[in-house]
C-alpha cells in the first residue's frame, strides 16, 4: 500500500479543549508513570521492607500479570481507532470453554496428545474470530456504535457460554496444558513470556504495517482516512478479530492457570483494561498509544496490588486507588493546557 500522508483538506482536525490535551496524557504519561512507580517502589520498601522485592513476590505479581495484560493489550487495539470491546471477556471465557470442550470430551476418546492440544487451541482462536469477524461487521457495515455492538455481543456470548456449560467449569486438562498458565522457563513465568510476544506482536503490527498506520488514521479522522482511499469497512472487520484473538490467549492463559474454564472468569477485568489503556496514555478518542505505556501502566497497577495484599488491605480499596491514579494522572495532563491541535 502507497504512503498514507492525506491532503491538507483530509487531514485531522484538532480536538476540543480538554480532549485535545490527551496529547499530553501520551507524552507526559510514560516519565508521569516512571516517577509513580518510582515513588511507589521507595515507598512500599519502607512500609514492607525488604520482602516486597523478594523472588517469590516478584514472581508471583509475574503470574497474575500476564492475562490482564493480554486482555488490556486487547482493548487497546479496539480503542486506538475511537472504539471499544466490551465484548472481550466474554470472548477470552467461549474460546477458552471451546478449548476445555475439547480436550475433555473429544481428544480423550482419541487419545490425548500434543496434537490434539494443538487443534483444541486452534477451535478456540477459530471462535473468538468468529466473534471478531461479527463484532467488526455490525459496526462497520450496519453503523452500530462500537460500545453498543460489543455490548450486544457480550450479553450473547455470556448466554451462550453459559448455556453451554449450564454454569459449571470444565477442569482437568494435559500438564503441558496447564504449563501455559503456571509453568516457568528458566525461571521466567511462561504465562510473561507469552504475553512479551504478543506485546512483541501488537507493537511490531501497529508500528511497522499499513495496518497499524490505517488503525492509527482512523483514530484520527475516520472520515478523512475513507477519502483518502482505504477501505476503512475492512480495517474495522481486521481490528476486532485482532482484538478477538489476543482476549482468546487471555482467556487460555486463564483457563491453564486456574485448570478450569467457566462463563464468568475474569468479569472484573473488563473495566481494569480500560484503566490500564487510558492510564497507559491511549487516547480514549483514538489516533495515539503504544504498547509501551500499556505495559507500563501494567506494573504500576501490579506493584500496587501486590504491596496493598502484603499490608493487608481490602481488594476494593485497591480498585480506589487504582481509580485515584487514574485521576491524579489525568489531572496533571489536564494542567498543562491545550495542545492546539494535533
Amino acid at each position: 500500500m502507497r504512503s498514507f500522508r492525506l491532503p491538507v483538506s483530509l487531514r485531522p482536525s484538532p480536538r476540543p479543549y480538554g480532549w485535545g490535551s490527551w496529547r499530553n496524557l501520551r507524552n507526559s504519561s510514560h516519565s508521569g508513570l516512571f516517577v509513580l512507580l518510582s515513588a511507589m517502589l521507595v515507598t512500599f520498601l519502607l512500609l514492607i521492607g525488604p520482602r516486597f522485592l523478594a523472588v517469590d513476590n516478584v514472581t508471583s505479581m509475574a503470574v497474575q500479570l500476564p492475562e490482564l495484560g493480554v486482555l488490556s493489550l486487547a482493548m487497546m487495539v479496539s480503542m486506538l481507532h475511537g472504539g471499544v470491546n466490551l465484548s472481550i471477556i466474554s470472548t477470552a471465557n467461549i474460546s477458552a470453554i471451546t478449548v476445555a470442550y475439547v480436550l475433555t470430551n473429544i481428544a480423550p476418546a482419541a487419545g490425548a496428545g500434543l496434537g490434539w492440544q494443538i487443534i483444541a487451541i486452534a477451535a478456540g482462536l477459530s471462535v473468538a474470530v468468529l466473534i471478531g469477524v461479527l463484532n467488526g461487521i455490525v459496526i462497520a457495515y450496519f453503523k452500530v456504535s462500537p460500545i453498543l455492538a460489543t455490548l450486544g455481543t457480550m450479553i450473547m456470548v455470556k448466554g451462550l457460554a453459559v448455556g453451554l456449560t449450564r454454569g459449571t467449569v470444565i477442569s482437568g486438562f494435559p500438564d503441558s496444558v496447564q504449563f501455559i498458565g503456571s509453568g516457568f522457563v528458566f525461571g521466567v513465568p511462561f504465562g510473561i513470556i507469552v504475553f512479551a510476544g504478543c506485546c512483541a506482536v501488537v507493537s511490531v503490527l501497529l508500528n511497522r504495517t499499513a495496518f497499524g498506520a490505517t488503525i492509527y488514521l482512523m483514530g484520527s479522522n475516520e472520515e478523512a482516512t475513507r477519502f483518502s482511499g482505504v477501505d476503512t469497512r475492512l480495517v474495522l472487520v481486521k481490528i476486532y478479530v485482532t482484538s478477538s484473538v489476543l482476549a482468546a490467549i487471555a482467556g487460555i492463559i486463564m483457563m491453564a492457570r486456574f485448570n478450569s474454564a467457566n462463563a464468568s472468569y475474569g468479569e472484573a477485568y473488563l473495566l481494569a483494561t480500560i484503566l490500564v489503556t487510558v492510564l497507559g496514555g491511549v487516547d480514549p478518542y483514538g489516533g495515539f498509544g503504544k504498547v509501551g505505556g500499556v505495559v507500563l501502566s501494567l506494573i504500576v497497577l501490579q506493584v500496587v496490588s501486590s504491596a496493598f495484599n502484603q499490608l493487608g488491605f481490602s481488594q476494593f480499596l485497591t480498585l480506589a486507588i487504582w481509580g485515584v491514579i487514574l485521576i491524579v494522572i489525568s489531572a496533571m495532563s489536564m494542567l498543562r493546557g491545550p495542545t492546539g491541535g494535533r
